[in-house]
C-alpha cells in the first residue's frame, strides 16, 4: 500500500513536471521561436498568450518586440573637404522576423554589434561623401541684413544635400544591408558633431575675430550714425532758439505799440483830470516848501498863477 501511493506520487510529480514543460506564455512585450536540438521548430510565435511546445525535447528563445536603442560610438571621421570632426549617432531598431533573427544573429548582443558595422560604415561613407556644410546645415537661409551694413555681411554658402537628407541616405542603406537578419532600422539621427580639437581651436579663433570686425564695424557706423544726430540736433536747436528770440521781440514790439497807444487814448480822454492832478501836485509842493512867516512873490508867467488865474 505504501509502495502504490509513493508510485502515485511520483507519477504525479511526472505528469505535472510534463505539464509545466508543455506550454510557455507570451506577453505583449515578447516574441519567441521554439527549437530542438538548436534548430528552430515551426513558425514564430509573436501573438501574446498561451502556446504549447513538446516537454523537454523543444526549448524556447524570447526575443523584445518594442523598438530597441542603438548607440554608436564617437568616431573621427573625414568629410569630403578634408575636414576632420568628431561624429556621435544613434538609432531606433526592431526585430520584423524572429526566425530569421535567430539563424542569422542569434540574440540581441550580436544584433548590436552587427548594427555597429552597418551604421558606423555607412555613416563613415556619407561623411566622406559630403562636405562639412551638408553635414552640419538642414536647409538655406539667408541672414538677416540691414540696409546699413549690407555690403559688410558674409552671405552663408548655399548647401546641395543637407544632414536631414543625409540621415535619410544612410538609414535607407543600412537598411538595404539589414533585410537578410530579420531586423529593421526604424530611425536614424547624427546626436553630435564637433572639430577635433586641433581644428577646433582654429575655428573659434577665427569666430572670435569675424565677429569683433562685425562688431567694430558696426560701432563704427553707429558713432558716425550718432554724429549726424548730434550735428543735426544743435542745428535744429539753434534754428528754434532764433525763431523763438524774433516771435518774442515781436511781441514785445507789438505790445509796446498797443501799450503807446493805450497812453494817448487815455490822455487825450482825461487832459482836464491830469491838469487837476499838476495843480495839486503844485499844491502840495508849495505847502511843503512854505510857513507862515513866508512871503510869496509869483510872477504873472508863473504856473501857479495861471492856476490861481483860472480859478477866479
Amino acid at each position: 500500500m505504501r509502495k502504490n501511493r509513493i508510485g502515485y506520487i511520483v507519477l504525479g510529480a511526472i505528469v505535472a513536471l510534463l505539464l509545466f514543460n508543455s506550454y510557455f506564455i507570451l506577453d505583449e512585450t515578447q516574441q519567441a521561436i521554439v527549437t530542438q536540438f538548436g534548430k528552430p521548430v515551426g513558425e514564430p510565435r509573436t501573438s501574446p498568450g498561451i502556446n504549447l511546445k513538446t516537454p523537454f525535447l523543444h526549448k524556447v528563445q524570447y526575443f523584445d518586440k518594442r523598438y530597441l536603442e542603438w548607440d554608436g560610438d564617437k568616431n573621427q571621421v573625414p568629410t569630403k573637404d578634408k575636414k576632420f570632426i568628431f561624429v556621435d549617432t544613434y538609432a531606433r531598431w526592431e526585430i520584423t522576423n524572429p526566425l530569421q533573427f535567430f539563424i542569422r544573429l542569434r540574440d540581441e548582443r550580436s544584433a548590436q554589434s552587427r548594427l555597429d558595422d552597418i551604421l558606423d560604415g555607412e555613416t563613415r561613407n556619407a561623411i566622406a561623401s559630403h562636405d562639412l556644410l551638408d553635414i552640419v546645415r538642414s536647409s538655406n537661409r539667408d541672414p538677416e541684413i540691414t540696409e546699413d551694413f549690407m555690403e559688410e555681411i558674409e552671405v552663408l554658402e548655399d548647401i546641395s544635400v543637407g544632414r536631414d537628407k543625409i540621415e535619410k541616405i544612410i538609414l535607407e542603406k543600412a537598411n538595404q544591408r539589414t533585410t537578410d537578419l530579420g531586423v529593421r532600422i526604424l530611425d536614424f539621427r547624427f546626436k553630435r558633431m564637433n572639430y577635433v580639437d586641433e581644428v577646433r581651436d582654429r575655428v573659434y579663433d577665427r569666430m572670435i575675430s569675424e565677429r569683433n570686425r562685425i562688431a567694430d564695424q558696426f560701432k563704427s557706423e553707429g558713432q558716425g550714425r550718432a554724429r549726424v544726430i548730434e550735428g543735426n540736433k544743435e542745428r535744429d536747436l539753434a534754428q528754434i532758439q532764433s525763431e523763438a528770440f524774433k516771435e518774442a521781440e515781436e511781441i514785445k514790439g507789438r505790445a509796446d505799440a498797443e501799450a503807446t497807444e493805450i497812453y494817448a487814448r487815455a490822455y487825450n480822454k482825461n487832459r482836464q483830470s491830469v491838469e487837476l492832478y499838476k495843480f495839486v501836485r503844485s499844491m502840495e509842493s508849495f505847502e511843503k516848501s512854505m510857513d507862515e512867516n513866508t512871503s510869496l512873490v509869483l510872477s504873472t508867467d508863473s504856473e501857479f498863477f495861471r492856476y490861481l488865474r483860472r480859478l477866479n
